[in-house]
């Protein structure tokens, strides 16, 4: 009604004008008379051609309709408002492109030009003046995204007065009712219900009241803060966001940052603002996840735009990621505050692999939540995450396999671990079990002790206390000394085989760099990514990397120095299990030793062990001749068991040679194979009567 009053007087001044300027011609519009270049002459300057008389006023606004409702929330001013409304009537009924084609007598000009609408609105020229700035990129209307300047197809680089006013869609759909989200932002953000606040997620009381004040913090204009919330991936920043926006009576809009066009800024910052606008539109804080996508040098352009918006900002953003961030160009206008959001503790990832796996009805009674929380320090959308892949797990074996097992689920485990450490570390699948490895009684008695500090470390640090009295040092570090082939690999195969642990072996060629610093990087990296499950990193031939630290003698040594110093600082910080094994014990640093849990030393094999060794070498379906006597060749042939390995396989392959079974021909052979391999002479003498069945090398 309001814009109707106005168009009437303005189609009736123009009737007027247009009857007393070129009467009854029938072809008005199509050309310009002599008779009307002379009266546009004649008008002064900035003479608004359509202005409503002194002292006129159209019928006054619905204080309570939707476009009111958007003036509120967008800060528009009445004259804003009232421009907005002029760019929306042809989208809600197409009469009003034919009323602005006649006012601007051009029957192509269907949409309204500037010219027209500050003719409809403005009294004088002064007031025409001051209303351009409302169209100013800066101005609510085009920083929102309300409105936008098109330019005429047959008009190339009109001024400002000739472009074309056009709402935005999204803005009309709005205000109509229908509130999708923006088909522009489909691929990267969407809507999250928020539909419970901060007492309902598993925080403790001082976090709580802590982000409650933090959201209240308001910037020098009164804008809402900046959270950066940081923590690891499903540790619940998302569920921290809603629940904050819950209490303030927001909605949340959470953009994808990992989605973002970041290899094209302004493509960048017109996601963002299309991002700020439905949050606007919709009362809505807005989250952008995945920061970390940002954080990199070939990323400063994007993140820079990025920061620029977020400043731009009135509502309360959230900010999540895992790393940390220091922006260099520090927000003007907001408040930035950091919120680290924790890992579950062990009694509260309990309580969430109970709730997971009480929702399953087919759930096997025997599962053990307490050993999947101390075993794997997983966030609550991992345990989420993992307890429907154990489901699927579990369906894939058939109806008649069974319903869950623990084996599902250590299984669903390890496949939502460390995704990435696969490219820092060589994953070792475990095939040995107790009683394939042969080693003194004290040290068997060790390697169990190992286990039983993994198995028993949540009574220990929870229930008894310690976990208060260290600050660092809940992992478990050990050092497996000896010589080649003792069994120290063997041994940190069958720790994580009766853990149900992943185990990685390091390999030192892609840790150590010759670049300063990259070591370092290179070890936080193989670090970062194995805390999520605990996972056995198992350094081999550690002394090579972590030897003893050695006087300063120049720069080499003394970041030589620091790199070991970095290692010790991980290894303490890490709530794993890391080994490290060494064929020299002596070459390592004194620091290491004193630090370790467990140092387990693999001796020698003697003749009863290299005997036991012998015995067991062998699967149960090899063919072996009756004559083959282990005892005198545990006697006469003193290797390590790795090498006994080696023996027995290369006897098997020389067997299936010759179509026949194992006999001691064939040991005799491989075992001076494997005596050349070492560099070794096996004389006649040393076989004894081994030599004659043996034959020559």
């Amino acid at each position: 009604a309001r814009l109707d009053a106005l168009l009437d007087r303005a189609v009736e001044g123009a009737r007027e004008r247009a009857s007393a300027d070129a009467g009854a011609d029938p072809y008005r519009g199509l050309y310009v008379s002599h008779e009307e270049a002379e009266g546009l002459v004649g008008r002064a300057p900035g003479a608004p051609a359509l202005a409503p008389a002194e002292g006129w006023a159209p019928p006054a606004r619905d204080g309570g309709s939707p476009l009111a409702r958007l003036a509120g929330v967008a800060g528009l001013s009445p004259f804003e408002t009232d421009l907005l409304l002029v760019a929306l009537a042809p989208d809600l009924d197409l009469k009003y492109e034919r009323i602005y084609a006649y006012l601007q007598d051009d029957v192509t000009r269907r949409r309204p030009t500037v010219d027209l609408a500050l003719g409809l609105l403005c009294p004088s020229f002064a007031a025409r003046a001051a209303a351009r700035g409302c169209l100013s990129p800066a101005a609510p209307l085009r920083r929102h995204g309300l409105l936008h300047l098109a330019e005429d197809p047959a008009w190339k680089h009109p001024p400002l007065l000739g472009r074309l006013l056009k709402t935005d869609e999204r803005v009309v759909d709005w205000l109509l009712g229908l509130d999708e989200l923006d088909p522009a932002l489909l691929q990267v953000a969407r809507v999250v219900p928020a539909e419970s606040g901060l007492d309902a997620l598993p925080l403790d009381a001082e976090l709580r009241g802590r982000l409650r004040t933090m959201a209240a913090e308001r910037g020098p204009d009164g804008a809402g803060a900046v959270l950066h919330l940081r923590g690891a991936r499903g540790v619940g920043r998302e569920a921290i966001a809603a629940g904050l926006c819950s209490e303030l009576g927001l909605g949340l809009v959470a953009v994808d940052c990992a989605r973002l066009p970041v290899d094209d800024a302004a493509a960048t910052a017109s996601t963002l603002a299309l991002a700020a606008r439905e949050a606007l539109l919709r009362g809505s804080a807005v989250l952008l996840e995945g920061w970390d996508a940002l954080l990199g040098d070939e990323r400063r352009a994007a993140r820079a735009v990025a920061v620029g918006e977020v400043d731009g900002w009135r509502a309360p953003t959230f900010v999540a990621g895992e790393l940390p961030w220091e922006p260099a160009d520090a927000l003007h206008a907001r408040v930035l505050l950091r919120v680290e959001v924790p890992r579950p503790e062990f009694a509260e990832r309990v309580r969430l692999w109970t709730a997971s796996l009480n929702g399953d009805g087919t759930r096997d009674p025997s599962l053990d939540a307490e050993a999947l929380a101390n075993k794997f320090r997983f966030t609550g959308g991992e345990i989420v995450e993992a307890a429907a892949t154990a489901r699927n797990l579990a369906r894939s074996r058939g109806p008649a396999a069974g319903a869950l097992t623990m084996a599902d689920l250590y299984a669903a485990c390890r496949m939502h671990s460390n995704p990435r450490l696969a490219a820092l570390a060589r994953k070792v699948t475990p095939r040995y079990a107790w009683d394939d490895i042969v080693l003194p009684p004290d040290r068997m008695q060790q390697l169990r002790e190992i286990t039983n500090y993994v198995k028993y470390r949540a009574r220990v640090y929870g229930d008894w206390g310690f976990d208060r009295k260290l600050a660092m040092g809940k992992g478990l570090n050990a050092l497996f000394a000896g010589p080649s082939g003792t069994g120290k690999t063997m041994a940190a195969e069958i720790i994580a085989g009766e853990l149900a642990l992943d185990l990685f072996k390091v390999d030192l060629s892609t840790v150590v760099s010759k670049y300063i610093g990259e070591t370092e990087k290179n070890l936080s990296r193989i670090f970062t990514e194995a805390e999520t499950s605990n996972s056995i990193l198992f350094f081999d031939e550690a002394d090579s990397m972590f030897g003893r630290r050695s006087e300063v003698r120049d720069s080499h040594d003394r970041y030589a120095n620091l790199e070991i110093s970095y290692l010790l600082q991980r290894m303490e910080e890490y709530e794993g299990v890391v080994i490290l094994a060494t064929n020299f014990r002596k070459n390592m640093d004194d620091a290491f030793v004193r630090r370790l849990h467990f140092a387990v030393d693999f001796p020698f094999p003697g003749e009863r062990e290299r005997l036991r060794i012998w015995q067991r070498v062998w699967p149960e379906r090899t063919p072996r001749a009756a004559d083959l006597d282990l005892e005198q060749v545990a006697r006469r042939v003193e290797v390590a068991g790795g090498s006994i390995r080696n023996i027995a396989l290369a006897a098997a392959f020389l067997a299936a040679d010759e179509e026949g079974v194992v006999g001691m021909g064939h040991l005799v052979r491989a075992t001076r194979r494997e005596y050349q391999k070492m560099g070794k002479v096996l004389s006649d003498g040393d076989l004894g009567d081994l030599a004659r069945v043996g034959g020559a090398a």
